[in-house]
Order: structure tokens, then sequence, then C-alpha cells
């Protein structure tokens, strides 16, 4: 992502020669693995054709290969165990009957153990984009997943209506709201669950990740009194959209056009004064007659409050880049899950295991593009995160950090 007046150079860079499968599997270390499993009392009593943390490395490929089944990616990874290993005589890929109860064994809580104490904001002070005026910037947003149609997931997580009859979509959804690293779009944090919950409860189970050093973008859909109080007490600065509704009365005009006003909890409060909150709006419109989306007026509100700190202008500008968080879930969506292909999981525990498959999986190739665009000293956003896929999964039979035997 470009930060406020830098010019992004064309081009792509070539990552043949940096990316390997020692970077991925230094992403997600087996001692880690282990780590989780044990927490959750998931190791095994026996010796296992799929042990827990070749299962748990199993459900992060299978995120990596979608496009394959069970025994496919199995196949996979055994081509990568005979160049490492010289005493798997007796080991042979098991059916898919033994995939699932792997998976069933292993279930979702370490893989989301996992999630929890790996992924992170993973931006330097020397990663181009990340950051504007010395804040990591990032974002909330939320999105849905298309899971396997059955009574169980859709018990679990809903299914949307087509909003023209009582007929329903084909699928059932989850919901997911996110934390974006916004300069290398690492999705740092995530809540998800029945499409009945809106993301702005989820979003406030997301201010755990928020840290002074940040600043945060949010849609117009997220703000409210109390969920802007929640994350503002986190020492994280913001910068949501508001709706044009919300009564914002100019306290302080500044020379760039911004003002000071206050919000309340509700109509009530604000004619008696009581427990309002001094918030700086920026008000701005976009000429630019090749943007079909553009509105009349675009309506922010910040609480760095001196705009010597953060220019009017600045922050309209930085607001815009938001969107790359949408850019984000396209990245799994289409090129990492693929294109109109659906979670395979039939029940509700292997959606969740496999959401975190996703995650995990995804982290582990942005971590490796940030550690590109690095010693390249380029912008992240330079490197393509659908070439980075199609790299790993040439270099996948490679893979050298899971021994298919239980550990010792």
């Amino acid at each position: 992502m470009p930060y406020y007046g830098q010019r992004k150079p064309r081009g792509e860079v070539k990552l043949t020669e940096i990316i390997s499968m020692g970077a991925l599997a230094r992403v997600i270390p087996a001692k880690v693995v282990d780590e989780a499993v044990e927490k959750h009392e998931r190791k095994e009593t026996r010796n296992r054709l799929l042990p827990a943390r070749v299962t748990a490395y199993y459900i992060i490929l299978m995120t990596i290969y979608s496009h394959l089944g069970y025994r496919e990616i199995l196949h996979v990874m055994v081509e990568g165990f005979k160049a490492l290993f010289k005493d798997l005589k007796g080991w042979h890929v098991p059916h898919k009957s033994a995939v699932t109860q792997a998976r069933a064994r292993l279930g979702a809580e370490p893989m989301k153990e996992l999630y929890r104490n790996i992924v992170r904001p993973v931006a330097k002070k020397e990663t181009k984009g990340a950051w504007y005026r010395g804040w990591r910037l990032t974002s909330f947003d939320g999105t849905t997943l298309d899971v396997a149609d059955t009574p169980e997931n859709e018990a679990a997580f809903g299914r949307p209506g087509n909003g023209r009859s009582d007929n329903k979509s084909a699928y059932p959804q989850v919901r997911l709201v996110m934390l974006c690293e916004q300069g290398t779009h690492v999705l740092a944090d995530v809540e998800f669950g029945n499409l009945a919950t809106g993301e702005q409860k989820m979003a406030r189970s997301l201010f755990r990740s928020l840290e002074p050093e940040m600043l945060n973008l949010a849609d117009r859909n997220f703000f409210g009194y109390k969920l802007w109080n929640e994350a503002s007490a986190t020492g994280a600065q913001l910068l949501w959209r508001v709706k044009k509704n919300l009564i914002l009365e100019p306290v302080k005009t500044f020379e760039d056009g911004s003002f000071t006003a206050w919000i309340y909890p509700s109509t009530k409060a604000r004619r008696k004064k009581h427990n309002g909150i001094l918030v700086r709006v920026i008000e701005y419109t976009i000429n630019d007659s090749g943007r079909m989306d553009t509105e009349p007026k675009y309506r922010l509100i910040t609480t760095i409050l001196n705009p010597d700190d953060a220019p009017a202008h600045e922050l309209a500008c930085l607001y815009e880049q938001r969107q790359e968080i949408e850019f984000t879930f396209d990245e799994i969506k289409t090129h990492q899950r693929g294109a109109g292909v659906v979670l395979r999981s039939k029940t509700s525990q292997g959606v969740v295991q496999e959401i975190y498959g996703y995650l995990l999986a995804h982290f582990a190739i942005r971590s490796i593009m940030h550690e590109a665009a690095l010693a390249l000293d380029i912008d992240p956003d330079r490197v393509s995160f659908t070439n980075t896929i199609r790299i790993i999964r040439r270099k996948l039979q490679r893979f050298q950090s899971i021994s298919p035997q239980a550990v010792g």
C-alpha cells in the first residue's frame, strides 16, 4: 500500500529465487504446532499414519491446494517425505476416511491456538507503505464465505436469503470480521460466526489487538458511540467514516478545513451535553468522472484532534487506502481458495478448522512476501500474491519441516 505522497513504480518483482519452503516452514514452526496440540490434549497415544502435527500442516496445505482432493494433497506431501526420510517403506497414503478421522481427532481448538500464537502484524519501521507519520496502518472490515451445504453448517452459521423472495441462497455462509495490517495485507486478528451476528458486535472482540502505535480505519457501518469509545480506549488512533445523518456541529474550525465536534450516546445526552466525546471531522468530495462509486460528500471522524499531527487532505487520501483489506479478502477468496469454490468441510468444527487453515496459509504467504519486499527494498504491494502462491505450489513438493511419523 502506498503511503501518502508516494508514487508506486510499475512492474512486478520475480520471486522464484527468493521464496523457499524453508521460509514457509519458519513462519509456522513445528514446535509451535506441537505446543498447540499438546495444550488441547490432541496428541495421539499411538503411532498413526496421520499424527496430530501432520494433520495440522495438512489442513494448511489443504487451503493452498484447494483445487485438489484429499488424497491428491497427501500425494504431494509424501513426495516431499520420500526425499527426506529413508525409512518410509511402511508408510502409505491413507484413504479419505482416515483424513476425515484425523481432522476430527485434532478438532478446531489447536488450529485456533496456532493462529493466535503465530499471526501478528509483521511490518517493520523500514516497511514501505505500512506507516503514516509513525502510526501502523490497520483497518476493520467484514466478509462472508460459502460453506458446504449440510444441515449442521446451516444450523451453525445460517443461510442468507436472496432479498427478492423467500428462497434462500444455495449455500450456508459464515461471517468474518478481520483486522488487517494495511501495508502487508496480514490479517492480524479475526472473529467469525453466525450470519445473525452483526459486524459491529464481532469487531468489538478485535479491539484486543489494537495498540497505541496504530491508526485504524473503518467504514461507516462500524461507527457507533459505544464502539468508538471502546476502540479509542485502547490507545489506538481512529479514522472512521460516518453516515451523513450523524449530527456534527462545529466547535472549532481549522485552516485545513477540518473542525472539532462532539458526539453523544443519544439525543437526550446531546440536549443535556452529557457524556460527549470530542472528535475532529474531515469532510471532502472526490471529483473523478472515472469512478462510479463516488458520493456527494465523505465524512470522516478521527481521534487526532491536532491538524498539525495529521492534516485533513492527508487523512482524506489515507482513507482511500482502506480498500486494501478488500483486496486482501480477494486474495483468499479468489486466488487462494479459487473463485466459486465452497469450503469443503461438512461439519461446523471442520469449517472453523478450515478457516484457520486458510488464515494461517495466507499469513505464511504474506510473511514471505514481506521478507522479499524488505530484501528488495520495495513496497510489498509490488510483490504479486498470485505469482507467489503459484511458486509455493510448485515448490511445495520440497516442503522440509514435516515428518509423517509421530514426534518422539
